[in-house]
C-alpha cells in the first residue's frame, strides 16, 4: 500500500489528480465555517446543545458528524449531499419497481446520462424541501439575526440549496479529476475531519483502562470491517464452446462475485432513518414521557427494533442490488452454466440460495457495527458519536481510493510495457 502511495506521486497524471482532490478538499472545508445569511450564531449554538442532549441528541449527533460539522456552524453545507443520497436512493428503489427506468439502464451511455439528470432533478427538489422546512422551523425559534422571518426562510432555503448543488457539482468534479467517487470522497473528508474534536473530548472523560478497551474495539472493528468489505463468495460459471465459420467462441470459466455487504452502510441509513421518528415525537412531548423513556438512544427496545431494522433492510436491499433472476437468464442466454448445476430455474434457486447465506453473514455484521456505539457508551459511560456507522463508511471510501489509485499504477506501468514493445518491434 505505502509502495502504491509513493509511486502515484511519480506519475504526473496521477499527482495532479491528488492535489486536485486535496483542492477541491480544501474548498469544501473552507465552505463549511461560511454560516447562512440571517442567522444569530451564538443563539443557533445555544440551541443546537440544546438539541443535541435531548431524545433525538444521538442522531443529531451522527448527522452532524456526516456534515463534518456543517450542521453545528449552521454553514452553506449544513445539508451536506444528504438530500442527493436519499434521491440516489429513492431512485433505485423506483428503478426495481418501474420497468422504464430498469429499461433506461439498459440503453448505455444515454441512459445512464438520462437517469444522472433525473437524480439531478429530484435532488434540487429533497434540498428545497429540507432546507425550507429546517429554515421554517429555526425561524420560530428566535434564533435569526433579522426580524424579517419571511427574508430569513428564502435567503436560508436558497443558500443551503445553493451549498448542496455546489457539493454535488464539486463532488462530479473530483470523480473526473480527481480520485475516487467524488461524493463518497466529500463524506469520508467530513466524517474523518470530526475525528480529532471527539478524540480530544473523550480523553478528558476517559480514564486509561476506558481507552485501553476503546482503542482494542476500534482496532478490531476497522480489521472486521476491512474483512468484510472486501470479502465475497464466487460462484464458479463455465461457458460451452461453439464454432462459427473458423473462428471459436466461449470454452471459458468466469466467476460471478457475491460481496458480503452488498448494501454497504444504505441499510443502516434507512433503519436510523426510521428509528429517529419516535425520537423527535419524544423530543416535543414534556419531558419524562413514556416516548423518551421507551425509545431513548440506549434503551433496550430502541436497541432490539434498530437491530431488527438494518437486518431486515440489509435483506431487502441486497435483493435490489442483485436481480438473481437477471442474472441467471443472462448465463443461460449466453451459454453459460454453473457446474453440476442445470441452467434455468436451477440456477435461479441455487444463487439464490447462495446469496441468501452469505447476506446473512452481512447483515449480522452491519448489526453489530450498528450497535456498537451503543454497547461502547453503555460501558464507559459517555456518549460515541464517532461509532461503526461512521467507521464503516470511512473505511470503505479509502479502500475505494487505494484501489483506484492501484488501478491507476497498473494501467500507466502496462500502456509503458506496450509503448517498450511497439518500439522493439519497428527495430
Amino acid at each position: 500500500m505505502w509502495k502504491a502511495l509513493r509511486n502515484a506521486f511519480k506519475i504526473p497524471e496521477l499527482r495532479e489528480r491528488i492535489i486536485f482532490t486535496f483542492f477541491a478538499l480544501a474548498i469544501f472545508r473552507l465552505g463549511i465555517y461560511i454560516p447562512i445569511p440571517g442567522i444569530n450564531i451564538q443563539a443557533w449554538a445555544s440551541y443546537f446543545s440544546q438539541v443535541s442532549a435531548g431524545a433525538a441528541g444521538g442522531f443529531i449527533g451522527f448527522f452532524d458528524v456526516f456534515t463534518g460539522g456543517a450542521l453545528r456552524n449552521f454553514s452553506l453545507f449544513a445539508l451536506s449531499v444528504t438530500p442527493y443520497i436519499n434521491a440516489s436512493i429513492m431512485l433505485q428503489l423506483l428503478t426495481s419497481v418501474v420497468p422504464s427506468l430498469k429499461e433506461m439502464l439498459r440503453e448505455g451511455e444515454e441512459g445512464r446520462k438520462k437517469y444522472a439528470r433525473y437524480t439531478r432533478y429530484l435532488t434540487v427538489f429533497l434540498a428545497t424541501l429540507q432546507a425550507f422546512l429546517l429554515s421554517l422551523a429555526l425561524s420560530t425559534q428566535g434564533i435569526t439575526a433579522t426580524p424579517n422571518r419571511f427574508m430569513f426562510v428564502v435567503l436560508a432555503t436558497v443558500s443551503l440549496m445553493g451549498g448542496t448543488m455546489f457539493l454535488l457539482w464539486l463532488g462530479e468534479r473530483i470523480t473526473e479529476k480527481g480520485i475516487g467517487n467524488g461524493i463518497s470522497v466529500l463524506i469520508f473528508a467530513g466524517i474523518v475531519s470530526r475525528y480529532p474534536t471527539y478524540i480530544a473530548e473523550a480523553a478528558i472523560a476517559l480514564t486509561p483502562m476506558q481507552w485501553l478497551v476503546l482503542i482494542g474495539v476500534s482496532v478490531l472493528t476497522i480489521v472486521g470491517i476491512i474483512y468484510i468489505q472486501l470479502g465475497e463468495r464466487r460462484i464458479e460459471v463455465q461457458y460451452a464452446r461453439r464454432v462459427s465459420g473458423r473462428r471459436v467462441y466461449g470454452g471459458v470459466s468466469t466467476h460471478i462475485p457475491i460481496r458480503v455487504n452488498q448494501g454497504g452502510v444504505i441499510p443502516i441509513i434507512f433503519a436510523a432513518a426510521i428509528m429517529t421518528l419516535p425520537q423527535m415525537i419524544g423530543s416535543m412531548l414534556p419531558e419524562g414521557n413514556i416516548m423518551s423513556r421507551l425509545f431513548g438512544y440506549s434503551s433496550p427496545l430502541y436497541l432490539i427494533l434498530y437491530g431488527t431494522l438494518v437486518f431486515f433492510f440489509t435483506y431487502f436491499y441486497s435483493t435490489l442490488v442483485f436481480d438473481v433472476k437477471e442474472v441467471s437468464n443472462n448465463i443461460k442466454n449466453y451459454g453459460g452454466f454453473i457446474p453440476g448445476i442445470r441452467p434455468g430455474y436451477p440456477t435461479e434457486q441455487y444463487i439464490t440460495r447462495v446469496l441468501s447465506r452469505v447476506t446473512f453473514m452481512g447483515a449480522v455484521f452491519l448489526v453489530i457495527i450498528a450497535l456498537l456505539p451503543s454497547v461502547i457508551q453503555s460501558f464507559i459511560g459517555i456518549q460515541i458519536v464517532i461509532g461503526g456507522t461512521s467507521t464503516l463508511i470511512a473505511v470503505g471510501v479509502a479502500l475505494d481510493i487505494l484501489q483506484q489509485i492501484e488501478s491507476h499504477l497498473l494501467v500507466r506501468h502496462y500502456e509503458g510495457f506496450v509503448k517498450k514493445g511497439r518500439l522493439r518491434g519497428r527495430r
